[in-house]
């Protein structure tokens, strides 16, 4: 493990901290796989500026952030929203940057949003529209970084700086479309794109084939699955089978893995060697969790790569980049 100088420093000067169970969060530590964290400055080596992001368990069920890659990254581009702490390597070893849409001062007051006035201006002027809110503006961001047009036109640059948001369509591309009814068509597909990233778990469950083995005690506990040479079957353990994914599933991809294998891959049994930790996704309290986990990350997939598929073109003109709020 590498530990920062600041972090060196504190452990060689014996600095000491209290328990507090009020530190205690809930962490978005890979795409639809959450772990608690103990959020305190001695224990973590980047703390970033989360106390002002998600101060209380109670703001960090109000607060939404907007994750992707950071400058630099090699991963194919990807986004995510949580409303919990991200892992700084959520997706890939490329450090993930992220953008609330509230800050608190680190005692939860002094709420403030974090698009600004001047950008809610910009919004309001061009599409001559003085009813768009910045949860308008923020569900709109979510859509245009989905859209395979502005990935694939901005490719290069989403690699080498912040994601710049371009106030499109060009309505004088044919055929004429209203800018304000393309852009109520993004934010309407970016806030449902939200709803079921961050409540993934509220989400109805897939219905698949399941089967179950003859003869073998009925078990829900996870130790590693697998899936088939085609991906259409899913070995849940020794006792259940289940059938019939989609292959659609697999198009909703966060970096180098799609949405249901990420949640394949993270929901195993395994022990730290160093540590002799062990890390079970099993929950005695709800044993079919993983599997009502499976269908519901299926119906999220599904219906992002339908959301996807369905936004309007941007339209951005070929020879310039159209206008941008940065």
């Amino acid at each position: 493990m590498k530990w920062s100088e600041t972090l060196k420093k504190k452990l060689v000067s014996g600095t000491t901290t209290e328990f507090d169970s009020a530190r205690i969060r809930e962490s978005a530590y890979r795409p639809f796989c959450k772990q608690f964290l103990y959020y305190d400055s001695l224990a973590i080596d980047r703390p970033a500026a989360f106390a002002d992001i998600f101060p209380t368990p109670k703001r960090q069920q109000q607060n939404v952030v907007i994750c992707s890659p950071s400058v630099g990254a090699r991963a194919r581009y990807w986004c995510f929203s949580a409303n919990a702490v991200p892992n700084l390597n959520l997706v890939s070893i490329d450090a993930t940057q992220c953008f609330p849409f509230y800050t608190y001062a680190e005692d939860g007051t002094n709420r403030r949003e974090n698009i600004t006035d001047w950008a809610l201006d910009q919004f309001r002027s061009h599409y001559h529209d003085p009813s768009i809110t910045k949860w308008d503006i923020f569900h709109y961001i979510y859509a245009v970084l989905h859209h395979p047009e502005y990935r694939e036109r901005y490719a290069a640059n989403l690699r080498r700086e912040l994601p710049r948001i371009p106030l499109a369509p060009v309505s004088s591309v044919p055929p004429v479309v209203k800018d304000s009814d393309v852009f109520r068509q993004l934010v309407k597909a970016g806030q449902r794109l939200v709803e079921i990233h961050v409540r993934y778990e509220q989400q109805p469950e897939y219905q698949l084939t399941k089967r179950e083995k003859a003869g073998e005690k009925l078990n829900w506990r996870v130790t590693r699955m697998r899936l088939s040479k085609d991906k259409a079957t899913l070995i849940y353990n020794d006792f259940l089978t289940l059938s019939e994914i989609p292959k659609e599933a697999y198009d909703y991809r966060l970096g180098n893995r799609s949405a249901l294998e990420w949640v394949i891959d993270q929901y195993q049994v395994s022990t730290d060697k160093r540590s002799g930790i062990t890390n079970d996704p099993n929950r005695e309290d709800d044993p079919q969790y993983i599997v009502r986990l499976i269908g519901q990350i299926i119906t999220v997939s599904l219906e992002t790569v339908r959301i996807v598929k369905e936004l309007p073109a941007l339209r951005i003109p070929e020879a310039a980049g159209g206008d941008h709020v940065s």
